[in-house]
């Protein structure tokens, strides 16, 4: 369950969370995933093989969802400590920026950390396993692992071409920086 990090307060409670989030505009869900991809999503790394079957044991949620948003397409991104490139690969979204569509993540493994500046106010959602978070399109927005660098999310898309990051100037966004 995603955990939110503001200045003056963590909160953790799932009904808190979603309703803080949803406030914020963004979507926010929880979702298990089926205990039967549990041996393949304990793995470090998936062959392509492997990312095919996580994705076909999550269907169901994908048919769902198209239903729901319209997404169009999905794909299965797996990080972790042994990628080649890891370090730069997270230094093209550990700035802040947007993307011209939303940003979707259903996290299936692992954690990260996704910052925001919405409102003028700066606040950290750490997500985790079960994890699912719609950004809207051009919401001020950051990612990064967190201290076990390692993560497995879904990422559903409506359409390929928004999803290259357009950097932000934080002073230009933040209140009271």
């Amino acid at each position: 369950m995603a955990t939110i990090i503001r200045k003056q307060e963590t909160i953790q409670d799932k009904d808190q969370v979603k309703d803080f989030l949803t406030k914020k505009g963004l979507v926010y869900e929880s979702y298990k995933t089926p205990e039967s991809l549990d041996l393949i999503l304990g793995q470090k790394g998936l062959s392509d093989a492997e990312k095919e079957e996580v994705l076909s044991g999550l269907e169901y949620r994908f048919d769902q969802l198209k239903k729901q948003h319209g997404y169009k397409a999905n794909d299965l991104v797996v990080l972790h400590d042994e990628v080649p490139g890891i370090q730069d690969m997270l230094a093209k979204f550990d700035k802040l920026h947007i993307h011209t569509d939303e940003e979707v993540r259903y996290i299936i493994d692992g954690s990260g950390i996704f910052g925001f500046i919405i409102d003028g106010e700066r606040f950290e959602v750490h997500v985790e396993k079960g994890d699912f978070i719609s950004i809207p399109a051009n919401t001020n927005h950051w990612f990064t692992l967190d201290q076990k660098l390692r993560i497995k999310a879904v990422r559903y898309f409506k359409d390929n071409s928004g999803w290259t990051p357009v950097y932000v100037d934080e002073s230009k966004v933040l209140v009271n920086a």
